[in-house]
């Protein structure tokens, strides 16, 4: 990979990176880290490929010992998965906590794990035993916490996708499907309790790759545009992510027991390729996607329904994963390459970041179709390689880091 291919990139990170905004806010991005391929590299190549960027917060979808052994003592904070399969057995506490025992606590506190997330989806699926299982499973990880000690210091929720809602626009009339309420309500007064947030996955690309004709491309991409106006509220969106976010909290408003609870996106991202009929899966409308929702995040700035709350996101995803079924665009959410060059080149003007990583065995992942400081010390800034001294020497600092990634990947 020549250098002068990731010299736009490099730019780019700097212009957002937290040399240029407050640490918390810039804390605010996090990354998916899929592994479903097997062409990605080892963790510890991950780790020289992240640190430069000051990616201070990674998502799992498994507790890959590989991994966190390989991030131990690095400060990177993680939110961990605990696969479908296993939720109906860890609604036994015995099972939970040998769970929490074997997959947790030998790593911690040198690896900082501040989340589980108790499958994936689960709500939106199909399969009623893992439904019913749901909260039971969350109550006894956390109760498994609780007896080693740990609910303090690792949360435990799941995440969702929209289509847990029945009404998503106008955002000030959100609601939960009917037929999920049994579910949701108890689950909120949980999340409530435990002062863990409500995690959703939110695709803006499957709204517009549905109906581009009335969708229109500037309001999914961040770009400028005349926004819409939510009748009911009077507030006015200038890009879709927000409103889904925002359709998230008048649900969760409506539905009650929820009270105190925050929305995080654990997924959101545009696939830079896909087959013939995926409308609008083009490098240049990732590049526009991450780029923008990158540096919206950097700037600290909230939804119109909780502006004073800048917005917590985990970008989908850090690799281009080769063995994810489904169509093409499935296989093209990265950021970067398996050999760590970016998936699109970016420009300072508006790009986001490419996609993958380079060469190790894979396990888990969700995907596309398929959280600040709190009590439990959830989501706690960190800001790795960012205590400045004068911006202009943590810029310097930042781009010869960069400039050594370049060479060690070239």
């Amino acid at each position: 990979m020549a250098v002068h291919s990731l010299i736009p990139f490099i730019l780019f990170l700097l212009a957002i990176s937290p040399s240029s905004a407050s640490n918390s806010s810039s804390a605010a991005i996090g990354i998916n880290y899929g592994q479903v391929a097997d062409n990605l590299p080892s963790p510890e190549a991950v780790i020289r490929l992240l640190r430069p960027l000051g990616v201070g917060r990674v998502k799992l979808y498994d507790t890959d010992p590989r991994v966190l052994r390989a991030f131990a003592d690095t400060g990177v904070e993680f939110v961990v998965g605990l696969p479908d399969r296993l939720v109906p057995k860890v609604r036994d506490p015995a099972t939970a906590l040998a769970w929490v025992k074997a997959n947790l606590y030998p790593h911690l506190p040198r690896t900082r794990i501040a989340a589980v997330t108790v499958g994936n989806e689960v709500l939106s699926g199909n399969d009623s035993a893992l439904t019913q299982s749901l909260l039971p499973a969350m109550q006894s990880v956390h109760s498994a916490l609780a007896t080693l000690g740990l609910d303090r210091q690792v949360a435990v929720t799941t995440a969702h996708s929209l289509a847990v809602l029945s009404t998503s626009f106008p955002p000030s009339a959100g609601a939960f499907r009917r037929d999920l309420l049994p579910y949701v309500t108890p689950l909120l007064s949980f999340l409530s309790k435990t002062g863990s947030p409500f995690l959703i996955n939110a695709y803006p690309y499957f709204a517009y790759k549905a109906d581009p004709k009335r969708v229109t491309l500037d309001y999914v991409l961040f770009q400028p545009n005349q926004g819409v106006v939510d009748p009911g509220s009077g507030l006015r969106y200038d890009n879709m992510l927000h409103a889904q976010v925002d359709a998230v909290r008048a649900a969760i408003a409506a539905a009650g027991g929820g009270k105190g609870v925050d929305v995080r996106v654990s997924e959101t991202g545009w696939p830079s390729a896909g087959d013939e009929d995926e409308v609008g899966a083009t490098a240049e409308n990732a590049r526009r996607y991450n780029g923008n929702l990158m540096r919206m995040v950097a700037e600290g700035k909230g939804t119109p329904m909780a502006p004073g709350a800048p917005l917590h996101v985990y970008v989908f995803a850090l690799f281009n994963e080769n063995l994810k079924p489904g169509p093409a665009s499935e296989r093209h959410y990265g950021l970067f390459k398996p050999d760590g060059s970016p998936a699109y080149h970016l420009g300072v003007a508006e790009a986001p970041a490419g996609n993958s990583t380079a060469p190790t065995a894979s396990s888990g992942g969700a995907g596309p179709h398929s959280p600040g400081a709190s009590s439990t010390g959830y989501y706690s800034t960190i800001s790795s390689a960012t205590k400045m001294v004068g911006s202009e020497r943590v810029s310097v600092v930042v781009l010869a880091s960069m400039l050594g990634l370049v060479l060690r990947f070239a």
